[in-house]
């Protein structure tokens, strides 16, 4: 009997068959996900008209063979070569997705062979050879498969059954479009719109500091009055009395000197990566997993690990890289000057080789990828000058993390003068001397300065504890207290991943530090880019903001079910998900217990009074499962389905300007979009029917078919039905 390898992609398969031949068997690529989730109306003909009800099946949802594109034709010619096999061997990614989208195959058709996994977070010919040398039985990974189980069931229950709940019973009469609930996509909108409130209700206070020149034997420096927030000086008046007894006087300074160290930053995960890239050159998380995409598979690249990585440590057996890393990266240009002599090895969760902090976790730390780096230069000379920028980064961090800690010393000199009807008012000046730049010799003096000191630093001349010091010419400086910042895309999946922020309880909070926040660093640019195709969220700038539509849906759902907009909330079935990978909880008691979440919620907008929204826009056909990595999620999808309340029938809207489209989106699925005021996509008119499809119809279609990563079909650009039906079907996302 023969063994089967089932790939994720073509592009997958193909390295593999570069890398291995046909030595270990027939070698076929899926297509991301190759099966969707039932429809609920295909489980239950009651549910095919939306109402307030759970949409829970007595089991699990079934799956179904996806018919869009050539889904169906690669599911054909896997399981046909599966009926002449005995083994077969997973190669799609190793992560919690990548093992559902290979073994839903094999529990589809029923297979009772031997399976083995093969695991590998790089690319290469030398990273392939070796995981097919250390294959693994399958049966270990089943804890990750009923992870990805439980997170595809729990979204299309939780997301369908409230995307119709919340649209019959929070929609205006006669009003028409879809109030889209998403189980990580509504508290994601509702982390922007709190901000925008917390900016819209701030009101600024004014306060004052005195600054004054203090001289020594040995120089002069500035000294500052500047107490904590919460001893503020609010009154120019006050300030003006400080400034004045501090003209002339003369005291003795109270002198510090610590000599101090400080670490290497942590190497990048995903969102680390994706913030680091959004503050340093404005780009957006999807543009930033676009390019770490194409250095991990890029053809002729293979340059970096696994870039959706989910924690910020390296296993311990990768310490034995170190050398061949460091050795090779310094013969580059960029880093020639660098003097690391031994690396510095740092282990423990205070360091960044850690086994422990792996347990669970699917991918370690985006590093440079060891096996290519006897092939480094040729590979950097195919890169552009983004992927030149983003590897250098990468780069740059491990080279960080292996060098020595950045030591310096530090002075802080403090006098106190009296202040006539007041308390006594204490002047300071701190400043720091680097004694070894240690990993700081790795990044630019620019990039040395990206982590603002606690307070203003500057050169200080020789102190001693003791000295007398003068103070003269004070001055009085005004101050206004800022809002906080609005979130630009990489702070904004900073905050889904800190999630416990948002949580008041004390226990819960510490509880939620070490989970993983809500999303998954695959689907959180996902997210963030459906909620502004859904007119819930808009760029401004380098920055996010909630659109009117946004803020008045979070209100609405705020006031008739707060858990359903609570960040802590989704973050604590996230960590109940995440349990299921290291086999502390099981699968369908998580899926269960969201269920019942889904249920109380449902009662909670059927027992409201009050406000209803009027999206606006025309109703969508329904909701039901998407499936496909590009876009390869698990929850729910659009399909033709009675729209609610006799609304009429429409497509989606096309995206303004969408942003290209990552080359792998992990999730793209979900409940219907929630839209407000938006026009939808081209449809038909009722005059006579037009033979080919409109420009703006084309227009969308190509952009569509690009970012989704799906093959456009012929009869689509010839035939005005074929191009509709392809803008239905793949219009659509959410979370």
């Amino acid at each position: 009997m023969a063994t089967l390898i089932i790939t994720e992609k073509s592009s997958q398969a193909k390295d593999l068959r570069a890398a291995l031949g046909s030595r270990f068997g027939q070698i076929l690529p899926a297509e991301g996900h190759l099966l969707r989730l039932a429809e609920p109306e295909e489980v239950d003909p009651a549910w095919k008209r939306w109402a307030p009800t759970l949409l829970k099946p007595d089991g699990l949802y079934p799956t179904r063979v996806d018919t869009y594109g050539n889904k169906a034709a690669k599911f054909k010619a896997i399981a046909a070569a599966l009926k002449g096999c005995d083994e077969v061997i997973l190669a799609t990614d190793c992560d919690r997705e990548g093992q559902l989208i290979g073994q839903e195959i094999l529990e589809h058709v029923g297979f009772r062979g031997r399976v083995k996994r093969a695991l590998f977070t790089a690319q290469d010919p030398k990273t392939i050879r070796q995981a097919f040398a250390a294959l693994k039985p399958n049966t270990e990974m089943r804890p990750l498969y009923e992870a990805a189980v439980a997170r595809q069931q729990a979204d299309q229950i939780f997301n369908l059954s409230l995307t119709r709940t919340a649209t019959t019973q929070l929609r205006a009469p006669g009003a028409r479009g879809v109030i889209g609930i998403g189980r990580v996509k509504t508290p994601t909108l509702a982390i922007v719109c709190l901000r925008e409130i917390e900016i819209r209700d701030f009101k600024p206070e004014d306060y004052f500091e005195v600054v004054a020149t203090a001289t020594v034997a040995a120089g002069t420096f500035l000294m500052r009055h500047a107490p904590p927030p919460k001893l503020r000086i609010k009154d120019r008046a006050r300030a003006e009395a400080v400034a004045a007894a501090a003209a002339g006087h003369t005291g003795a300074l109270a002198v510090k000197v610590e000599e101090r160290r400080q670490a290497p930053p942590k190497l990048f995960d995903l969102p680390a990566l994706q913030k680091t890239c959004g503050q340093r050159w404005g780009w957006t998380a999807d543009r930033t997993l676009e390019v770490a995409q194409e250095l991990y598979d890029g053809e002729g690249k293979k340059l970096i690990t696994y870039p959706r990585a989910e924690a910020r440590y390296l296993s311990e057996n990768q310490i034995a890289d170190v050398p061949a890393l460091v050795g090779a990266l310094t013969r580059l240009r960029g880093f020639a000057h660098l003097e690391i002599g031994k690396p510095v090895i740092r282990r423990g969760k205070s360091g960044h080789f850690c086994d422990k902090a792996l347990e669970g976790v699917s991918h370690h730390a985006v590093v440079p990828n060891v096996n290519v780096m006897d092939d480094l230069e040729n590979r950097l000379a195919r890169l552009s000058e983004d992927e030149k920028r983003l590897f250098a980064l990468i780069c740059r961090s491990y080279l960080a993390a292996v060098m020595p800690d950045f030591e310096y010393r530090q002075t802080t000199a403090t006098m106190e003068v009296a202040v006539p009807g007041g308390a006594p008012a204490e002047f300071r000046a701190t400043g720091r001397i680097p004694l070894r730049l240690g990993w700081k010799a790795v990044y630019t003096a620019a990039e040395q300065q990206d982590t603002p000191a606690d307070e203003a630093e500057q050169d200080l001349p020789p102190l001693a504890n003791g000295e007398a010091a003068t103070l003269s010419d004070p001055k009085v400086e005004a101050k206004r207290t800022q809002p906080p910042p609005r979130y630009n895309e990489g702070t904004l999946i900073d905050a889904m991943q800190n999630a416990w922020r948002f949580v008041e309880d004390p226990a819960l909070r510490e509880r939620l530090k070490d989970a993983k926040g809500i999303g998954t660093p695959a689907t959180r640019a996902e997210v963030i880019k459906g909620l502004k195709r859904q007119n819930l969220l808009a760029a401004q700038g380098k920055l996010v903001v909630p659109t009117p539509a946004g803020l008045s849906l979070f209100e609405l759902l705020r006031a008739a079910a707060p858990p359903l907009v609570d960040p802590g909330t989704t973050a604590v079935w996230e960590m109940r998900l995440d349990e299921v990978v290291t086999g502390r909880a099981d699968f369908r008691t998580v899926i269960d217990g969201i269920a019942d979440e889904a249920q109380r919620l449902i009662g909670a907008l059927q027992g409201r009074s009050g406000a209803v929204i009027d999206v606006g826009g025309p109703a969508f056909k329904g909701a039901g499962a998407l499936k496909g990595k590009k876009g390869r999620g698990t929850g729910v999808r659009r399909k033709r389905a009675a729209p609610a309340d006799g609304a009429p029938k429409a497509i989606a809207k096309p995206a303004a300007k969408a942003p290209v489209k990552p080359r792998r989106p992990r999730k793209a699925a979900a409940a219907a979009p929630a839209i407000a005021d938006v026009p939808a996509a081209p449809v038909a008119s009722a005059g006579p029917r037009r033979a080919g499809p409109t420009e703006r119809m084309m227009a969308f279609a190509r952009d569509l078919a690009q970012r989704k990563r799906v093959a456009l079909p012929p009869e689509a650009e010839r035939d005005f039905d074929a191009c509709r039906q392809f803008l239905q079907q793949h219009s659509g996302q959410a979370n």
